[in-house]
């Protein structure tokens, strides 16, 4: 009788371990955070909703070079060491694009704005939305980048072409449904902790958020193409199936933000390129596989844009330094 309540417990022992580590195994469940819903409450609260209030944070060439003698404005230069060497605005100092976060963190003198400068506007619009979603909010970026400083570094020009424009459509396509958003999982708790995690994963893989017309219109239904534009111009003409997200209105938890897959590569597209890549960024923080359409409708309907159009006007002619 003794060795057959033994066997019995022998039985027992097993299945009661395993209740009760699995009580255990609930209990952390049920306690694990939901990041995305954290980050956007708190992107959206106290984080100061950047991308929905004052983006984007564009300086044009003439801002620029006014507040040069003023001894509060700082600039960085992320182009190339090379390119930089070839040519730089006075006293900017070259940073690499993935070391952005060190060092404005670690500058010791507290500017009234720092600038970032690129090639178009574009790269450096994607850097400074990643330091203001972390409070930095005196950061800037030069307008049309060092194009719009001399000619000589001009990239826009060549860029401003009319390749889609008897493509573009005016029929008004509908938002897709809300969607389950994307899943993160950077272990930390708080939203401030989150976006620090997500900014950093997102700035040390650069700027691989960008995509070329070339690769979108043609296959405009391989993509969820966002047109950040108001209402009426995105009436005027679109790229086929894209959909009218207008800007500081409907990328909020609140309106339209879920209703951008988490499954499907998500193409954001302005006039210039240089907004979508401080929406591309926030979006990617998000974890949403998000693109900044280049050069944005100056490279497609260059002819009948109806904002932002590039021109040689914005090309100031100012002096430049060469050397490290």
């Amino acid at each position: 009788m003794r060795s057959y309540k033994f066997l019995i417990l022998l039985f027992l022992i097993p299945a009661l371990t395993g209740m009760f580590m699995g009580c255990s195994d609930d209990s952390t469940s049920s306690n694990k955070v939901d990041e995305y819903a954290e980050l956007v409450k708190y992107l959206e609260g106290e984080g100061g909703d950047f991308i929905n209030t004052y983006a984007p944070a564009i300086k044009s060439a003439d801002a620029v070079k006014t507040a040069m003698t003023t001894g509060t404005q700082y600039i960085i230069d992320i182009r190339s060491a090379a390119d930089y060497a070839t040519g730089h605005i006075d006293g900017a100092v070259n940073v690499a694009f993935g070391d952005l976060i060190t060092h404005v963190e670690g500058l010791t003198t507290d500017y009234e704005t720092i600038i970032i400068a690129c090639y178009s506007g574009q790269t450096a619009a994607y850097g400074a939305s990643l330091l203001r979603l972390l409070g930095h909010d005196n950061v800037y970026t030069l307008k049309f980048g060092m194009s719009s400083w001399n000619k000589d570094f001009d990239v826009w020009s060549a860029k401003c072409l009319n390749t889609y424009a008897t493509q573009f459509e005016t029929t008004v396509n509908a938002k897709g449904p809300e969607v389950d958003p994307p899943a993160l999982d950077t272990g930390k708790k708080t939203g401030a902790e989150i976006l620090r995690a997500r900014v950093q994963e997102v700035l040390d893989a650069g700027f691989i958020g960008k995509i070329g017309a070339a690769d979108v219109v043609p296959n405009a239904s391989n993509f969820y193409i966002v047109n950040y534009w108001p209402e009426n111009h995105y009436a005027i003409g679109h790229i086929q199936g894209a959909m009218c997200y207008v800007p500081k209105a409907d990328l909020k938890s609140t309106t339209y933000l879920n209703t951008l897959p988490a499954d499907k590569k998500v193409v954001v597209y302005c006039y210039t390129g240089q907004t979508s890549a401080y929406v591309t960024a926030y979006l990617r923080v998000l974890g949403y596989d998000a693109y900044s359409l280049l050069y944005g409708a100056n490279n497609m309907i260059y002819d009948t844009i109806p904002a932002s159009a590039f021109s040689e006007a914005a090309i100031m002619g100012y002096d430049y330094v060469t050397g490290n």
